[in-house]
């Protein structure tokens, strides 16, 4: 090959190179910024998906990971109420007036050998007394009664004293005075619906087998009639949302919820919300609730309390 043609081949190779470089150069710089796009889109999703906030996370996001479903003592504490305005109201919860009648009836063992009448009557501060007259008894020791939930048979052994033990007395050749027994703190007696009477001999010896330390001489059943109190807390159900997405499991007789399942991922100030009531109102029906959280997630699958009535 002649010098000319020579000089025309270098020629063309050294532009052939130089246009490579340069398409190479312009795919690398290409790269470079379409990786940056992705970078920061994919940091600008991270920012809003991991927000704690309600009103930062989008709804399409979905809820929390699952909470477990009893509280851990390692990550729980107390609910608290948010900030309360100036016109906020204390939730209130009246009583029982004093010398209420909510049981009433009377009592005779199956032999005949002991009578009396009883009375469940209201104290005036949500507490209740049982109230015992006109007891007689032909049995050679002294009766006690009790209220226990779960009724036992006559001549069992009781081995549990129930609320409101109280003694009547021993055999008798006329009516005992009138006597009375606290059922203690229980401001809602209703389920304790069964008076037991039994022996409280103070030992078996001389005695027969069926009058021997707490055998179970009668068994009557109570029938409550306690009058529904008055609240300024009256949650209605606005449906279910984002953070607030659980079940009503229970309602009143007027309809409105009684009893909420908590979901996976609920809020306390979104499920008070939900119910149109206060946090302080939420917490108030469920005393010492535990939440878990700077946001107080709710432990999924646990129950809470919405009817004034049942405190």
């Amino acid at each position: 090959m002649d010098r000319a043609n020579l000089g025309r081949a270098a020629a063309w190779t050294s532009s052939t190179w130089r246009r490579g470089f340069a398409a190479i150069g312009i795919a690398v710089v290409v790269t470079a910024l379409l990786a940056g796009c992705f970078s920061v889109g994919k940091s600008a999703t991270a920012q809003v998906t991991g927000s704690h906030s309600p009103s930062a996370r989008p709804a399409a996001t979905g809820s929390p990971s699952p909470a477990p479903t009893a509280p851990d003592p390692a990550i729980s504490h107390t609910a608290t109420p948010g900030p309360v305005g100036a016109a906020a109201v204390a939730p209130t919860l009246s009583s029982i007036p004093q010398g209420t009648v909510v049981a009433a009836g009377d009592v005779a063992s199956p032999k005949g050998s002991i009578h009396f009448h009883y009375r469940m009557v209201a104290n005036g501060d949500n507490t209740y007394s049982a109230q015992y007259s006109g007891f007689t008894s032909t049995v050679p020791v002294p009766v006690s009664v009790t209220l226990i939930d779960i009724p036992p048979k006559v001549g069992d052994g009781l081995t549990y004293h129930g609320v409101g033990d109280h003694q009547l007395g021993g055999p008798t050749t006329t009516a005992a005075p009138a006597s009375s027994a606290s059922l203690d703190n229980e401001d809602q007696p209703a389920y304790l619906g069964t008076l037991v009477t039994y022996s409280s001999a103070a030992s078996a010896d001389g005695v027969p087998i069926e009058l021997g330390p707490n055998k179970v001489l009668a068994v009557t059943t109570v029938h409550w009639s306690i009058p529904v109190r008055q609240s300024n807390v009256h949650p209605v159900d606005g449906g279910a949302r984002a953070y607030a997405s659980g079940a009503v499991t229970a309602t009143m007789a007027s309809g409105a919820p009684k009893r909420y399942l908590v979901a996976t991922g609920d809020i306390t100030a979104v499920v008070a919300q939900r119910f149109g009531i206060s946090i302080e109102d939420l917490i108030w029906l469920n005393t010492n609730l535990q939440v878990f959280g700077d946001q107080q997630y709710l432990y999924a699958a646990t129950t809470l309390n919405l009817d004034p009535d049942s405190l």
